[in-house]
């Protein structure tokens, strides 16, 4: 499953403080549970053809191979620090999606 997050940082928080923290804890520790194939992380650079902001400045797209298993890395005392650090500088959404195949 790919769970695409899409998020601003909240106001207090500065552009810096929040790439510290990716680089450093969430991109290595998420990247390292079982239950990802692949985490990344991008930051917004504009709207294709457009003058306009983009409505968020940041997205995340996490590949899971295991939902059971996923369940049981959040929920550890490691990821549930690390989420309410991440909660405590984003305003986020999370959508499960699913590939459309031909």
């Amino acid at each position: 499953m790919r769970v695409i997050a899409l998020f601003n940082l909240k106001p207090e928080v500065s552009p810096d403080e929040y790439l510290a923290f990716a680089r450093e804890l969430d991109l290595p520790t998420v990247n390292a549970l079982p239950s990802i194939d692949a985490f990344r992380v991008f930051r917004s650079t504009g709207l294709l053809f457009s003058d306009g902001a983009p409505p968020y400045s940041h997205i995340e797209i996490i590949d899971i191979n295991d939902m059971d298993q996923f369940g049981r890395d959040a929920s550890s005392e490691t990821m549930q620090a690390i989420a309410a650090k991440f909660q405590a500088m984003a305003d986020v959404i999370f959508i499960p999606t699913e590939e459309i195949t031909a």
